[in-house]
């Protein structure tokens, strides 16, 4: 609970999201100066590295491109930020993915550079955020690192969001939803939320984070059909608002056991495959189970999670159901420090154990019922 009745909100100062909006990223990063570095995701980098050339031609601008190698760790942080001071840098811009674009915040935030967050998917609300989640170069949580501030600018080209794997885009849907969930459960807790020492969370959280549920409701679909075929429609618009900038209300809103979950699932070397969104998709489920969810509710979402692929049960994830890994879950999930105990009840980890039972028997019985077992 927290502890000071001060309300707080804090957000990108900036987010445009439309068609072709890359092209004009010259034009948004000569507000910070002539220097420009970038750090692309490795396999996206040879292809945004040649459209830079052509964007940048004929300006007054330069810039440098590094490729990002993989894993938000601290030695990838250190080997960028020591090519953004050789190149002399006047801003960071972050191109590709969620741990990209956490690598980028770090290195702009500790050298105190403008960053420019520009996600090549809508797979992760991470480009909204004022943080970076930090992981073992094994690829293990190792937990998250809060900035001063959040990005000076958020850039979204919906098109090449619409091409990205259909994957990541399911994977930003669940990951979405569950702000929905766990706003809920810190405004019923008056949990703190993410915003500098952590507040109490503004009406305006607690309602747009009401909004991304009724949009991936109402939207979700629509848009799934569109960019199977790699196409912008109005809903394919509406849902990667929902994915970026509208998820990003954990930060103001906070988060609980979905997020508790997902970091659990790190510690099991046989889920590493799985995306950020795939792994939050389960923990929606067992948050449901925790807070005894009405039945109404619980199908809904269940069903929902089905029929957009994804994860509803450990074995979906890649782990097997044993009794050891879900002690080793509910174990870490009910931890001293976890965001599980935001919840106004008390989390235990027999309360725990229980609801990863309840999650993955709910699980196999809707996708039974949705002949998907």
């Amino acid at each position: 609970m927290v502890t000071t009745t001060t309300r707080a909100w804090g957000s990108p100062s900036k987010y445009i999201q439309g068609p072709g909006e890359y092209n004009n990223l010259e034009m948004y990063t000569s507000v910070y100066g002539k220097k420009a570095f970038y750090i692309i995701d490795g396999f996206l980098f040879e292809g945004i590295n040649k459209r830079l050339e052509g964007i940048y031609a004929g300006t007054e601008s330069t810039y440098e491109a590094e490729g990002f190698t993989g894993e938000v760790s601290y030695n990838e942080i250190n080997r960028v930020m020591e090519l953004a001071k050789k190149a002399g840098a006047d801003c960071v811009v972050a191109v590709g993915g969620g741990k990209t674009l956490d690598t980028g915040k770090m290195v702009a935030m500790t050298m105190d550079l403008p960053i420019i967050i520009c996600p090549t998917s809508a797979s992760t609300d991470a480009p909204n955020s004022a943080m970076s989640v930090i992981y073992t170069d094994d690829h293990e949580y190792i937990g998250c690192v809060f900035h001063k501030r959040n990005a000076d600018l958020v850039l979204v080209d919906s098109e090449i969001v619409a091409k990205a794997p259909i994957r990541m885009f399911k994977a930003g849907m669940a990951d979405a939803m569950s702000t929905y969930y766990e706003v809920l459960a810190n405004e019923k807790a008056d949990g703190v939320n993410y915003v500098g020492k952590g507040y109490r969370r503004t009406k305006a959280t607690v309602a747009l984070a009401k909004l991304v549920k009724e949009l991936l409701l109402a939207d979700g679909e629509k848009a799934l059909r569109a960019v199977s075929k790699g196409i912008v429609t109005d809903a394919v618009e509406n849902i990667i608002e929902c994915n970026i900038l509208l998820g990003g209300q954990f930060e103001n809103g906070g988060s609980s056991v979905a997020h508790a979950v997902h970091g659990a699932l790190t510690g099991l070397p046989e889920t590493g495959k799985t995306m950020h969104g795939e792994k939050v998709a389960y923990g929606i489920v067992v948050q449901l189970c925790l807070e005894n969810a009405p039945q109404k509710e619980l199908e809904q979402i269940v069903n929902w999670l089905i029929s957009i692929d994804e994860p509803v049960t450990l074995a979906q994830l890649g782990a097997e159901e044993s009794e050891e890994n879900i002690n080793f879950l509910a174990e870490r999930i009910s931890g001293e420090k976890s965001r599980a105990h935001v919840e106004p009840f008390l989390v235990t980890f027999d309360t725990v154990k229980a609801a990863l039972i309840m999650a993955n028997e709910t699980g196999r019985y809707y996708l039974q019922r949705a002949g998907k077992l």
